[in-house]
């Protein structure tokens, strides 16, 4: 058994809810400094879109995983477990109170849980693999996992295909091979010790503050952004230039839609994916939940019960 574990604060919440004000608050109050859990942050020149911490902000606190990667590079759950876990074990070392603020809830999942416990079912991809099998069958995508993770076929009947299906979706998520996975889990313990604080709001409230958000954005210049990163050669397809906001952007310099139905379109979906954030969310049970604005006293109090010794 691992002793004296890293310990770690989890700031968890919807978008816009307010999460990065509660992160920088605790790591002000606490000595502390933050990791990033959010899967668009990690990549370089998208700031606006992905509402990075202003440099104001990133001066206040020192902030670990953010502008990491460029837009066209590979990253993906597996790879921030092994980047975020190195550099809480480098912080925890260092004495430093460490605070993961968490726009991506697979990432903290796969971070605290390990990769296998940590994945939940990937729609998008399985539609993907569904597909690959009605054009070409099933024997298909067993060979397709036959090449990428020999051991775990090995272990999974051909005609199997739940069992083939989850092991590429693993693939696919983590970059990692199922059986390695498996094999690591074998032997796996606990890493960190953790304490997840989530921050809700009022559902109209949130969706006023989305709104907000989303006009700020695009006053701040969202769509220049966009045109800038189309002039560095970062084509539409990529997988960031896909998440909400860039992609609606991209779809009105592609002359799609017009730039009210852009913003629109924006507004809707970040609401709609809060809405699904918020189900993820309220499921798992280690999570205290606080409302935004109303108890910043008592989650840093909460925070430095937690840090203990280390304050």
């Amino acid at each position: 058994m691992k002793l004296n574990k890293p310990k770690l604060i989890v700031v968890l919440g919807p978008t816009a809810v307010g999460k990065s004000a509660v992160g920088i608050d605790i790591a002000k109050r606490l000595g502390g400094e933050i990791i990033n859990a959010d899967s668009l942050q990690v990549y370089k020149y998208l700031n606006i879109g992905t509402a990075k911490p202003s440099s104001k902000e990133l001066d206040e606190v020192n902030h670990h995983l953010i502008d990491i990667v460029n837009p066209d590079e590979d990253f993906n759950a597996g790879i921030f477990r092994t980047r975020a876990a190195s550099t809480i074990n480098d912080l925890s070392q260092a004495g430093k109170n460490i605070i993961l603020v968490g726009g991506t809830y697979l990432y903290v999942k796969v971070l605290l849980s390990g990769l296998i416990e940590g994945l939940p079912a990937n729609q998008e991809i399985r539609e993907n693999i569904k597909k690959l099998r009605s054009i070409f069958g099933l024997p298909y995508v067993y060979e397709r996992l036959s090449l990428i993770d020999p051991e775990a076929a090995s272990r999974i009947h051909p005609n199997d295909y739940v069992r083939a299906e989850r092991a590429l979706e693993v693939n696919y998520l983590t970059g990692q091979k199922m059986s390695e996975l498996q094999s690591e889990h074998c032997f796996r313990d606990q890493d960190f010790e953790y304490l997840k604080i989530g921050i809700s709001l009022d559902r109209e409230l949130l969706k006023q503050r989305i709104d907000t958000r989303v006009d700020a954005m695009i006053e701040a210049g969202l769509v220049g952004e966009v045109e800038k990163l189309r002039e560095m050669g970062y084509p539409c397809d990529l997988k960031p230039m896909q998440s909400i906001g860039y992609k609606e952007i991209n779809q009105f310099l592609d002359g799609d839609i017009n730039f009210d139905e852009a913003v629109e379109l924006i507004k809707r979906d970040t609401k709609r994916f809060a809405k699904r954030q918020m189900t993820w969310l309220r499921k798992d049970n280690e999570i205290k939940w606080f409302e935004l604005d109303k108890n910043f006293d008592q989650i840093a109090d909460l925070a430095k019960e937690f840090f203990g010794s280390r304050l």
